[in-house]
């Protein structure tokens, strides 16, 4: 964060607009964002969460500068400090509120993981409570992880960079994507306390072999005999492997929002109704691969189907190979990036690192400034891994070094 002002980093459409927010900002270089959807004749410019997310950054910075052009195509951001919950700065008794429009269609671990890589390099604890009518607890049809996966799948492995300290995932109240997959009405809080200076070089280069499978099968609203038999058909498929398999059953009663009926506009409605399965596989060396199904907003779906789908993904998330899952690869590589000015290694499964975010975040990372990574086949002779060294940039917490 240079006292001079900086070029500009020129991006083209929406794609990977989260992850270029996020490293824009631990890097602290400005970045333009162009051609967002410049062509849809019902969604023109940055969505609803998008410029949710815009919101949080700005409420956890301190100096961000935020444009977004009249069509809203175009997003201009000057990354500040980030100053985490401080008091006065957009939080209320330690603690930011951030309300998520009701046109959200996207989980609220679209807003969580990336808050989670800026929270180490915070100059003060971040603690931020997710409520709103848009916020969706399970996982969505764009993809998203549930807030169950990146409680037991993402945050362990901020530990093997030395951030394991005061962090914690609550969920207040679950939900479901509603009526066309928009809102849900849950709530999650983030408290993440371990701040750090450079985070650990990783050296992660032995999958092992999986050990034992947890779980969580989580229903909205509807009967509770819906995660006993999803858990009992991801274990049919399961159960073969001969590991110590747990899934623990979570039952909620569908959240309530204000009725559109202009005939009863005093009354309320369900929302966030549905059912879904998370699985999380760990291996004798630590290493984690995960899996996430929810019921579709649609519905029409039996909970039979959701947890053979479930129990599928997971066995191809192992079979992928590597020491990490493909849903976890953006935020190891992220970190690994940061760290201090050494040479960090993780195995990735060739077909992981083949995927086209993946390809697409080294190519933001090179021009952000952040180091290339290098290849090399593995010692162990799994021909379909491969080893990943990144030299990290050595950027760390501004705001402790000026604390």
């Amino acid at each position: 964060m240079s006292d001079h002002p900086q070029k500009r980093v020129l991006f083209t459409t929406q794609k990977a607009f989260a992850s270029r927010l996020i490293l824009a900002t631990l890097t602290g270089r400005p970045i333009r964002i162009t051609r967002i959807r410049p062509s849809s004749p019902t969604n023109l410019g940055v969505a609803p969460h998008e410029i949710s997310l815009l919101r949080l950054l700005e409420a956890v910075t301190n100096g961000s500068m935020i444009e977004v052009s009249m069509t809203g195509t175009t997003v201009d951001y000057r990354p500040g400090l980030i100053t985490g919950s401080t008091q006065g700065l957009g939080a209320h008794r330690g603690v930011i509120r951030h309300e998520v429009p009701a046109a959200c269609t996207r989980g609220v671990s679209y807003f969580l993981i990336p808050l989670c890589l800026l929270a180490p390099f915070s100059k003060s604890p971040i603690n931020v409570l997710f409520s709103g009518p848009g916020v969706i607890t399970s996982a969505t049809p764009a993809g998203d992880l549930s807030v169950d996966s990146v409680r037991t799948a993402i945050l362990p492995l901020f530990a093997k960079f030395g951030i394991l300290k005061d962090i914690e995932l609550r969920i207040l109240r679950r939900s479901n994507p509603g009526a066309r997959g928009k809102g849900g009405a849950g709530e999650v809080q983030l408290v993440f306390g371990h701040q750090v200076r450079l985070p650990k070089t990783l050296h992660l280069l032995n999958p092992g072999r999986i050990k034992r499978i947890r779980g969580v099968a989580y229903c909205t609203g509807v009967p509770a005999s819906n995660n006993a038999r999803m858990i009992e058909a991801a274990r049919g498929i399961l159960n073969p492997m001969g590991v110590d398999i747990y899934v623990f059953s979570d039952v909620s009663s569908a959240p309530y929002i204000p009725s559109n009926d202009k005939a009863n506009s005093t009354g309320k409605t369900k929302t966030g109704i549905g059912f879904g399965l998370s699985l999380v596989a760990e291996s004798s060396t630590g290493c984690l691969y995960s899996a996430d199904v929810a019921s579709p907003p649609a519905g029409g779906a039996p909970p039979e189907d959701i947890g053979q789908r479930c129990a599928h993904q997971l066995l191809e998330s192992v079979a992928a190979g590597g020491a990490v899952s493909i849903a976890a690869v953006p935020t190891i590589l992220t970190l690994m990036s940061m760290s201090s000015e050494d040479v960090g290694r993780v195995q990735l499964g060739k077909e992981v690192l083949s995927a086209d975010h993946i390809i697409d975040l080294a190519r933001d990372m090179k021009a952000l400034g952040l180091s290339s990574w290098g290849f090399r086949e593995t010692s162990t002779g799994q021909e379909n891994d491969i080893v990943v060294s990144v030299v990290g940039k050595g950027v760390g917490n501004v705001g402790r070094k000026i604390a």
